[in-house]
């Protein structure tokens, strides 16, 4: 900000001068066409339409539980970014770990179940044996013809249960004997072999594999497992091992305390530092925390075997056409733990994979050496080089010095606000109509100036705003008042966008703003008004309700116990007075029941007396009797009391939902739920109707639509229809609630 006007618009050539090796004469000219094309850049314009595909992946473990799980997501999530689609990637956690017991388990699962059920994915992705026993146990029932990609998992965990047709994937297959053919080539003296496990599921399950494949190592080796000890027993244990030991190490999810552990980055390490031998282990994950290898299950690949599959089927294929594999294992080892063990790398088995080696003199210090010889090479060159740049750069700078002349004519012309900023966030230029408009003098607007002129209301989110495009490079609008010329506050939208030069190197942003004021006051009034007559409508109709209700139908009652009197003992006991003082008490108490009913459609007193829950409970009721059709109302977790504004809302909406769904959906099966969110309460209405264009509705001449929205928009809530041709129609409504009633609803 402390240079003038004239200094502060071409960080370009600042940038170009001290970089001469760089400087290239076309360049200056794109950086002119690209300034001129930001001005009516849009970002919307920068992206292209994706078909979207839902995935949704289920893991027994979040990635913190288990960071094997952690590397099988991310090869999922890589996978999928180059599936070619926009991915809706839904990732769910059973908890195995956190919440054990069935019974949380099961509420688990069925959370899942009804979340899921309007929202179908189109594949299924399930990491670890627990979510695939829960997939196929709800397949057919939560997920029918949905198919299912797993990993993870070995098919021996699962027992009887198998999966069907609707399922592929990767089985994991653990091989602890090849591990110890591999560990015997490195240790030919081995004579004894300690297994070391927990006493959790997963863990009893690797040390039965390990037992069953040692028998026939039993009659050469002598076996010990530990399995059965808790954490200090444990490390004592390993710190006395007699010599000629090998340590093969399964899984410590589990000790005999009831302890927890997490297996990769707590019990691996633990063991391996306890130890007083060598200690191999199962899968890749587990490598690199002084275990010293072995054949590993590739936790990796089979993430991103699963992802394959994944996309293949999002691209047509069905899963019964994919065959299962089997996981992809590997030799894998640790340089270092080879190296503190005496461990020669010669030994290891063929297309061994080492990892953590130390580079050599030559691997470390190559590029040093090819530099040091190329620079020798290069001086030579360089000197006639500089001069060949000298003339070079004094002709890009006579060209950027005209490209800059035409901004500025161009800038100071537009009708809109043009600012530039350099990348340190700090205003390097402003044009001709932006000092017009605030009537201040371009030394006090760049550097951080310009935002003395944004209202004090406003500044902390601008400011925010700004930053934050600057961090990520991102382009950016926003809206925020600033002072005029005359003293007054005007609206305007700014717009920016990132200069990136030919080279990629970040020069700062450019761009520009325009007033809106106008725009903001009619959308303010709109709102305000459609907030006012909403208001003045439910305060008439609970007026006319009120007199509908007290005074006409209560005389109407007293007409009809009047005539009920005088038809038990009519007046001289004429067949014909009697005839016709029963049909005026029909009459009457049609007119009574039809009052009554008028006052109840006006104004809800279960909605006042009973609840919003109640009421709406009673409406569906009676507007199924009514109308003989079937609908269906559930709700879930909704606070008991609600602002009268907000049922009242829910309520009218609800009550013009189900009415528009009778007349135009053409089926007489309707779904109404209610339930309450972290935030406030989300309402539905759906239906599996004809279903209707919302955007040619809103622009009809009724006003059910319209005035859902505003009721909505009044009590500062979401309206979201969601219809198609012959597939239905789903209204959604979020309301929000006050943040103590929401933190009270969910404790």
């Amino acid at each position: 900000m402390s240079s003038p006007l004239e200094h502060s618009i071409p960080s370009w050539r600042s940038t170009e001068c001290r970089n001469g090796r760089r400087v290239r004469a076309r360049a200056c000219f794109g950086v002119a066409f690209v300034t001129l094309a930001l001005l009516t850049w849009h970002p919307a314009l920068a992206q292209g339409p994706n078909e979207v595909r839902r995935v949704l992946v289920f893991n027994d473990f979040s990635p913190v539980a288990s960071p094997g799980i952690g590397l099988i997501d991310q090869a999922i999530g890589a996978g999928l970014e180059k599936s070619g689609y926009q991915i809706e990637l839904y990732t769910e956690t059973l908890e195995s770990t956190l919440f054990p017991d069935e019974q949380s388990q099961r509420r688990i699962r069925e959370w899942f179940i009804s979340k899921y059920k309007n929202r179908k994915p189109d594949v299924i992705i399930v990491v670890g044996p627990g979510s695939l026993r829960f997939i196929i146990e709800s397949h057919e029932t939560a997920f029918a013809n949905i198919p299912v990609i797993f990993c993870g998992s070995t098919q021996e965990m699962l027992g009887e249960l198998q999966p069907n047709s609707s399922f592929t994937g990767v089985w994991g297959v653990a091989q602890p004997d090849k591990t110890l053919a591999a560990a015997l080539r490195l240790l030919p003296k081995t004579k004894h072999v300690v297994v070391v496990a927990g006493v959790g599921k997963y863990d009893r399950y690797l040390e039965a594999i390990a037992k069953q494949q040692f028998r026939q190592y039993e009659s050469r080796f002598e076996f010990t497992y530990l399995t059965d000890l808790d954490k200090s027993d444990l490390i004592e244990r390993l710190k006395h091992l007699p010599e000629n030991t090998i340590v093969y190490h399964t899984a410590i999810t589990q000790d005999a305390s009831g302890a927890h552990f997490i297996d990769a980055t707590q019990s691996v390490p633990m063991v391996a530092e306890a130890a007083n031998a060598p200690v191999f282990v199962v899968d890749d994950v587990d490598l690199g925390s002084g275990a010293v290898g072995g054949d590993l299950l590739s936790l990796a690949t089979e993430g991103q075997t699963a992802a394959e599959m994944a996309v293949k089927v999002l691209n047509g294929a069905k899963a019964q056409d994919i065959p299962i594999v089997k996981s992809a294992n590997a030799y894998m080892f640790d340089s270092r733990a080879l190296k503190r063990w005496g461990l020669k790398e010669v030994n290891l088995p063929p297309e061994s994979i080492v990892l953590n080696r130390q580079p050599s003199v030559w691997e470390s210090y190559k590029s040093y050496i090819i530099g040091g010889i190329s620079l020798i090479l290069l001086e030579a060159l360089l000197i006639v080089a500089l001069l060949r740049q000298q003339k070079m750069r004094r002709r890009a700078e006579e060209i950027l010095r005209q490209s800059e002349e035409r901004f500025r004519l161009v800038a100071n012309s537009a009708p809109a606000l043009i600012w530039m900023a350099g990348p340190d966030q700090l205003c390097t230029y402003v044009n001709q109509p932006w000092l017009e408009f605030t009537g201040r003098k371009v030394e006090e607007e760049i550097g951080n100036g310009w935002a003395d002129g944004i209202h004090t209301d406003d500044l902390e989110n601008a400011l925010a705003t700004y930053a934050e495009a600057f961090h990520q490079r991102q382009p950016f609008t926003m809206e925020y008042r600033l002072r005029r010329h005359d003293g007054e506050y005007r609206w305007v939208l700014d717009t920016g966008a990132p200069i990136i030069n030919p080279d990629g190197s970040f020069s700062g942003y450019i761009g520009s703003a325009i007033d809106v004021t106008e725009r903001k006051l009619a959308e303010e009034a709109l709102a305000s008004i459609g907030g006012k007559l909403i208001a003045a409508q439910e305060a008439e109709r609970t007026r006319i309700a009120r007199e509908l209700h007290d005074d006409i139908n209560q005389q109407m009652a007293f007409l009809a116990i009047s005539l009920d009197q005088m038809r038990n003992s009519p007046p001289g006991s004429v067949p014909e007075i009697r005839s016709r003082t029963e049909a005026l008490f029909r009459k009457t108490e049609e007119i009574s029941r039809s009052l009554q009913a008028l006052s109840h459609k006006l104004h809800s007193s279960k909605l006042e007396y009973f609840g919003l829950v109640n009421a709406m409970q009673g409406f569906c009721r009676e507007f199924s009797d009514q109308h003989h059709v079937e609908v269906q109302f559930s709700e879930e977790y909704v606070p008991q009391h609600v602002p009268k504004e907000i049922s009242l809302c829910l309520f009218r909406v609800m009550q013009a939902g189900l009415t528009n769904a009778l007349k135009h959906s053409g089926v007489d099966r309707f779904e109404v739920r209610v339930h309450g969110t972290t935030y406030g309460i989300h309402l539905t209405i759906h239906d599996d109707g004809v279903g209707f264009d919302p955007d040619k509705a809103l622009k009809s001449d009724g006003i059910g639509i319209i005035s859902m929205r505003e009721r909505v928009r009044f009590v500062n809530g979401t309206l979201a229809i969601e219809s198609k041709a012959n597939g239905g129609t789903t209204i959604g409504v979020d309301v929000p609630l006050a943040p103590a009633m929401a933190t009270s609803q969910t404790a």
